[in-house]
């Protein structure tokens, strides 16, 4: 029993839930009716992907007579995957409440499984008339119930906001709007919503429902395909709609009820694996991911989740094999090539990386501002070979596109005053990368490092301590902090921050023995940066 009880508040601790389930199991043999235990089983259980066990669990803790919010949408959801509505509601008039949205979308939902469209309706439009934060959700879903009982004008000018009110339409939303027009025989209107929210150059399920509509092919309405398919679709977009912080699982609790409830639910398997990955349970999230088929539209969007799983678990060798794999199935694709060149990138293998970023910058043909991001990277990666004369260009091609772009002034900025370029552009572009980020610990230490290589040690260091009061815990800027007090004959101080630094160390950038060195002796500063061109 102390055996069990400590390795579940270390499971509790460290997000371990097929642990936290396993070792509150084990306590329950010598204390069923914990409720405590009970709890964390359940959560257990259901955090790691076990439906069924935490039915099980939750079903004992009502029993009992414990309050449990999570118990009661566990059963919520059983009820509904189970197909009898008449407990669902039966649970909500006898006071047995899950949330706010949950408990009135359960009750429309559940009508609507018991063929009563007109009280399913009515239950949508309590919500829509009298909580005014919820009641865009509660337009949404009764869009989505008159499309699925075929009343696609009623859900389609529902969906427009023309109707009833605005709503904020989730990429999934806009994908449902698409097939009711569709479903319509609207297909140039289909056509130019899609066009107009996913752009030229868009995800491939989205290339290849674009050539569906061009060829006059309907889009077939599957958001949902019954009242349980609903109810899941209440508890993904409660999933995505709650922040994500660390240490709160409700997110995931959903997010786990709707793949509960309709396990093809690829969006929601995405936001599962998601907040696995943040949760660092890694191999659940790729379980999450590996119940995706091939077939699917987004199984290459899952394979890339997969992949950066991988890497993040420390299995970088499996995340590179896996975005080779993809690439050579998919040699036309530009986020393949581009996540195989970031994860070359990251581990520094830059000859690799500035490959596969131009494989996907060939593929793109027309290169628009949404880009950005790519040919930044490949012109970060051009740098890192010493390929100068190739990187600035490319440097100087995205501010074309993002002129204000602080990370991209930043990196040019700090790049040209390294190497005695155009200084007096290159201090322009860092100060005004602060000036749009000013509390970016990494830009104002660009600034006050800028500041030290140019020889002017005194306006280095109040923008190198304002560096260190945003980031102290951070070795470099401390490290480099340390530099510009020797420079202005704080000597006592600078050993102070090397030392700091140390403390806080290692670090990929930190030479450990460089930093003892000038603990014992000290630095003389580099000869002032003076402009070469």
């Amino acid at each position: 029993m102390a055996g069990a009880f400590l390795t579940s508040r270390v499971a509790v601790t460290n997000n371990d839930f097929a642990q936290m389930a396993a070792s509150h199991d084990q306590l329950l043999q010598s204390d069923p009716d914990n409720p405590g235990f009970l709890e964390l089983s359940m959560q257990g259980h259901l955090l790691a992907g076990n439906f069924e066990r935490a039915v099980e669990r939750a079903a004992q803790i009502t029993a009992n007579g414990n309050a449990s919010s999570v118990a009661n949408l566990v059963m919520q959801a059983d009820a509904f995957d189970r197909g009898v509505y008449d407990v669902a509601i039966a649970a909500l008039d006898d006071g047995v409440l899950t949330g706010p949205l949950t408990d009135p979308m359960a009750r429309a939902w559940a009508d609507l499984g018991r063929g009563s469209m007109s009280d399913a309706l009515a239950a949508f439009d309590v919500v829509i008339a009298e909580r005014e934060e919820l009641a865009p959700f509660a337009l949404y879903f009764k869009a989505l119930a008159l499309a699925y009982v075929g009343d696609l004008e009623r859900a389609e000018s529902l969906l427009t906001g023309e109707a009833e009110g605005p709503i904020g339409l989730s990429r999934r939303g806009v994908l449902a709007h698409i097939a009711i027009l569709s479903q319509l025989g609207r297909t140039e209107d289909a056509l130019e919503l899609t066009d107009a929210m996913f752009g030229a150059a868009p995800d491939e399920d989205i290339v290849d429902l674009r050539a569906a509509l061009r060829e006059g092919r309907a889009i077939p309405f599957t958001t949902i395909t019954s009242a349980s398919d609903g109810m899941a679709e209440t508890y993904f977009t409660l999933a995505s709609a709650l922040p994500a912080e660390r240490g709160d699982w409700l997110p995931l609790i959903y997010a786990r009820l709707a793949l509960a409830l309709r396990p093809d639910h690829t969006e929601a398997s995405l936001l599962a694996g998601e907040l696995l990955e943040s949760a660092e349970e890694y191999d659940l999230a790729n379980a999450v991911y590996d119940q995706v088929p091939v077939d699917d539209p987004q199984y290459l969007a899952v394979q890339l989740a997969k992949a950066n799983a991988l890497a993040r678990s420390g299995d970088v060798s499996d995340a590179v094999a896996s975005l080779q794999n993809l690439a050579r199935e998919r040699p036309e694709s530009v986020l393949v090539h581009s996540a195989l060149g970031d994860q070359f990138r990251r581990e520094e293998q830059f000859e690799q990386a500035e490959a596969a970023y131009t494989r996907a910058i060939d593929l793109l043909g027309t290169i628009e501002e949404r880009h950005w991001v790519l040919l930044y990277t490949r012109a970060i990666t051009l740098e890192r070979l010493g390929e100068w004369e190739r990187a600035e260009p490319e440097f100087r091609r995205v501010l074309e596109f993002v002129p204000d772009e602080p990370q991209v002034l930043n990196y040019l900025g700090y790049s040209l005053i390294d190497k005695g370029l155009k200084l007096d552009e290159a201090l322009g572009m860092i100060e005004r990368a602060v000036e749009a980020e000013p509390d970016s610990g990494y830009i104002v230490d660009s600034l006050g490092w800028a500041y030290y290589r140019l020889g002017r040690y005194d306006e280095a260091v109040p923008v190198m301590e304002r560096a260190v009061e945003l980031m102290p815990t951070d070795p470099i800027l401390n490290d480099h902090l340390g530099d510009v007090y020797w420079a202005v004959g704080r000597e006592r101080e600078a050993r102070f921050q090397w030392r700091r630094a140390l403390s806080f160390a290692p670090h990929p950038d930190m030479d450990v023995e460089q930093v003892l060195r000038k603990i014992e002796e000290g630095k003389t500063p580099p000869d002032a940066v003076t402009d070469t061109q």
